[in-house]
């Protein structure tokens, strides 16, 4: 999952400019997923999830058309990411806003040229008017450009002796499209006490493979699993309640 995102001042053309990517991406075969940030609330204010937050719910759902949630607390970008990674995982994720985010970014107005994740500066109007190359030059770049979530183990895997040199490179262009996080794989998911725990490429391998072994000697099929398509184990640390006994 890479992540870029689209910056700009107020009226814009932020969303617009995502509303044209998403399509252009979807057409080349990837799945796409989008994070908006507002200094507003997103509910409607007399509606039933208003209600239930007010009434004192710690987390609101709902289900119908579609399906969200709601929680009444802001989650850091890297929380949600993570979230988002394993609810729905998609090939791209596009931030609008979080001008303060790690991640390549393309602007809808002028920004100082010291911020060196600013890949490109477009003018919307210009591209829809115009129907110019800007929008093309925007999806080459988000491919060749963009990564992951850097889980900071310096594993060197992907050629580079730390993460922030990866990073850098990304955004420099000096490394390819092909050349992404190895760590970022989805393969296998370790979560602690709801924390996502990084794991190198060779734990995550081990970690897959017991796991499926041991699925494997179940006769999963009998209670309506039947691919084994995605294998979830919660495990209960009881030690500190054996501990007070």
């Amino acid at each position: 999952m890479r992540v870029f995102g689209i910056t700009g001042r107020k009226n814009t053309g932020k969303t617009t400019l995502v509303s044209m990517i998403i399509p252009e991406l979807i057409k080349k075969g990837y799945t796409v997923g989008t994070i908006k940030k507002t200094h507003s609330q997103f509910d409607i204010e007399g509606r039933d999830t208003e209600k239930h937050s007010q009434a004192g719910a710690k987390i609101v759902s709902g289900v119908g058309g579609e399906t969200f949630f709601k929680l009444n607390k802001i989650m850091e970008l890297e929380d949600i990411l993570k979230f988002m990674k394993e609810l729905e995982p998609v090939d791209f994720v596009i931030l609008e806003g979080f001008k303060e985010s790690p991640f390549i970014k393309i602007a809808t107005a002028n920004y100082d040229d010291s911020d060196e994740t600013i890949m490109k500066v477009v003018d919307v109007n210009n591209i829809i008017k115009n129907n110019d190359s800007s929008l093309k030059e925007i999806i080459e770049l988000i491919e060749d450009r963009s990564y992951g979530i850097l889980q900071k183990l310096n594993c060197k895997k992907c050629g580079y002796n730390t993460c922030e040199e990866f990073r850098i490179s990304k955004i420099k262009g000096e490394a390819g499209k092909e050349i992404q996080c190895l760590t970022d794989i989805d393969e296998a998911i370790l979560k602690v006490d709801g924390e996502l725990i990084p794991m190198n490429p060779f734990v995550k391998s081990l970690v897959k493979n017991i796991t499926e072994g041991l699925v494997k000697t179940l006769r999963t099929d009998e209670f309506g699993a039947k691919s084994n398509e995605k294998i979830e184990l919660i495990v209960k640390n009881n030690t500190n309640d054996n501990n007070e006994n």
